[in-house]
């Protein structure tokens, strides 16, 4: 492959998106896109006949989300690298992409100029990061090994030290407004604190967050 262009498979459930996304990568000479799809589904019943050297992958996607998709081509098609392109910032889906088998996990909101920068990264052995999911990455290292937290509560614990409230941890989390509650409800008794103020106070000094 080292004087090939490299096989591209891009899966974005927003067509407009998908076609931007086919015309910058597509306008480079590293890289040839010989795949859009709208789903997973679709994109992996073409492995079939050609196989990607790189999958750029949604994770909101109809049918097999991006993360499955992603464990399910890292099981068949293990030289294939995943790359995540999404919105989704939470601690849950970036972690959960990782253990699925992503090579990467870049955001959106890359212009396009960065997009090209972290797929020739990729190609040179790198593992391409948006500096904020780096930054999120790097301090789950420096979060205390015995925290008594599970990863949705210091998900949660992380919106309430930034000032979100239910609704929004609710919408973040794709969770119900009163399970949100249930889970900060359970936060307050794990930290035998009272407040939100004893909450986050209590998890920035044992580094539960």
């Amino acid at each position: 492959m080292s004087g090939l262009k490299k096989r591209v498979v891009i899966v974005e459930e927003d067509s407009s998106l998908l076609q931007i996304f086919n015309l910058v990568i597509g306008g480079t000479d590293k890289f040839n896109v010989i795949g859009l799809y709208n789903t997973f589904d679709e994109a992996f019943k073409s492995f079939k006949k050609s196989i990607p050297d790189i999958v750029l992958m949604d994770i909101e996607l109809p049918g097999t989300n991006g993360i499955e998709g992603t464990r399910v081509i890292r099981e068949c098609y293990p030289a294939t690298e995943v790359v995540i392109v999404t919105n989704y910032e939470n601690d849950e889906a970036i972690f959960d992409a990782l253990r699925a088998g992503a090579i990467g996990y870049i955001l959106k909101s890359l212009n396009y100029v960065e997009l090209i920068l972290a797929l020739e990264e990729l190609i040179k052995g790198g593992a391409p990061l948006s500096s904020r999911i780096a930054r999120k990455v790097i301090n789950n290292y420096h979060v205390n090994l015995n925290s008594p937290l599970s990863n949705r509560e210091r998900q949660i614990m992380q919106m309430i030290s930034v000032g979100k409230t239910y609704s929004e941890i609710a919408e973040e989390c794709h969770i119900s407004k009163e399970t949100s509650k249930t889970h900060i409800r359970n936060i307050y008794v794990k930290l035998k604190v009272n407040s939100k103020s004893e909450a986050i106070a209590k998890a920035n000094n044992d580094r539960l967050i």
